[in-house]
C-alpha cells in the first residue's frame, strides 16, 4: 500500500474509464493465461514427483494416478478453451458480418466482456482444482519442507484471487440472459 497526502491529482477521464477503455476485456484473459500456466507448472511437479517416487520403488497408486489423470484433463480442457477463445477473438476481427454460418455470426456478436468472463471463470476454476488436488495428494511435506513447491502454491493461491468468482459469474449470466451468448 502507498500513502499521499496532499499530492495534486487531476482526473485522465470518466468514471468507468478504466474498465471499459479497449483491450481491457483482452487483458483480464491474459491474466487468466498466466494463472493456468501457473497450474500447469504445479501440475508437472505433481507428475515428476509420482516419476521419482516410481525410479525410487514406490509405484503410485490408483488415487495418485487417478489424480493426474484428472489434472491431465481439468488443464488440456482449459487450455483448448483458452486457445480457442483466442482463435476465435482472431476470427472475429477478419470475418465480415455477412459471411460465414449462422453459428459463426452469432458467436460474432458475444461480446469481448462474456468471452473475458468465460476464460477467466474457466481458468479459475481448473486453476483452483489443480490446487486442491495436488495439495490433496502431495500432503503437507512438500508445503513444510521443500520450499519451492511451497512457494509456487502460495504464489498461485494469492494471484487466482483476482478472480471474482461468484460476481463474475452474476456478471456473466446477465449479459447471457440478454442473449449473449454463442449458444
Amino acid at each position: 500500500p502507498v500513502r499521499f497526502d496532499r499530492v495534486p491529482a487531476e482526473p485522465l477521464q470518466g468514471t468507468n474509464w478504466y474498465y471499459s477503455r479497449p483491450g481491457f476485456a483482452w487483458g483480464g484473459m491474459g491474466v487468466a493465461a498466466c494463472w493456468l500456466g501457473g497450474a500447469v507448472g504445479i501440475a508437472r511437479d505433481y507428475r515428476d514427483s509420482l516419476r521419482a517416487g516410481r525410479l525410487s520403488g514406490r509405484e503410485p497408486d490408483q488415487v495418485a494416478l487417478a489424480s493426474l489423470g484428472e489434472l491431465d484433463r481439468t488443464l488440456a480442457s482449459a487450455l483448448q478453451y483458452l486457445a480457442g477463445t483466442a482463435e476465435g477473438i482472431d476470427r472475429r476481427g477478419q470475418m465480415p458480418a455477412d459471411q460465414g454460418s449462422s453459428h459463426q455470426r452469432d458467436a460474432a456478436r458475444v461480446s469481448p466482456w462474456s468471452d473475458a468472463l468465460r476464460v477467466r471463470g474457466t481458468c479459475a476454476a481448473a486453476v483452483e482444482r489443480v490446487l486442491t488436488v495436488v495439495g490433496s495428494n502431495r500432503g503437507p511435506g512438500p508445503l513444510a519442507f521443500d520450499r519451492t513447491y511451497a512457494k509456487r502454491m502460495a504464489d498461485l493461491a494469492l494471484y487466482v484471487r483476482q478472480h471474482h468468482g461468484m460476481r463474475d459469474d452474476a456478471q456473466l449470466g446477465s449479459l447471457t440472459l440478454k442473449g449473449d451468448a454463442s449458444w
